[in-house]
């Protein structure tokens, strides 16, 4: 009989513990593998997304998302980006643009990037036609897709600031006159 209980040195309640342990370890992994990923996609749509420039000039409708590595809501809505720039790849740009690079920095001081995710749509000759700031649904990504694609006004989406000409010339205007002036404490 003592030769029963020395093989097996662990006891009921230590097997339970290893097993919960275990479990809670995989849990873990398996989170922190799929936040890496997410963000190791984000980057990688960055990477190959057109540059800006050409996105707006070569007669598609176009969509920049302006994200950051770090955004909670950016990592949550990136498979509805990955899943509707894969089902639009042909119809329709998507540009990804990392707020942290500096390289953008122009582009944020231009379209505003107050908040992020913040995705801008424009039309197939590069006219700004709305914004949207914040988590949107694979469903309404897919709307937004589709109403750019048929060259549709954005009216009909509540949750999009519409943007004439003209607002976009005055905001870039009140931008070049307020980097232009001098500050009380930039006299010698």
């Amino acid at each position: 009989m003592e030769n029963n209980s020395q093989q097996n040195p662990l006891s009921q309640v230590q097997k339970i513990l290893f097993l919960v342990l275990s479990i809670v370890l995989a849990a873990l992994l398996l989170i922190f593998r799929n936040q890496f990923s997410i963000s190791k996609s984000l980057d990688q749509l960055a990477r190959n997304s057109l540059a800006p420039e050409i996105a707006l000039t070569n007669n598609k409708p176009t969509i920049f998302e302006f994200y950051a590595d770090w955004c909670e809501v950016c990592k949550e809505m990136a498979p509805s980006m990955i899943n509707a720039e894969k089902l639009n790849k042909d119809k329709l740009d998507f540009v990804f643009l990392n707020v942290d690079n500096e390289k953008w920095l122009d582009l944020l001081s231009i379209y505003g990037v107050n908040g992020i995710p913040q995705m801008n749509f424009f039309d197939q000759s590069g006219n700004l036609k709305g914004k949207s700031i914040g988590l949107r649904s694979f469903e309404e990504i897919m709307e937004i897709s589709n109403a750019l694609i048929k060259s549709e006004e954005l009216d009909d989406f509540n949750f999009i600031d519409n943007i004439t000409d003209q607002d976009l010339q005055i905001s870039l205007i009140n931008k070049t006159y307020e980097s232009n002036l001098v500050s009380p404490r930039s006299h010698g």
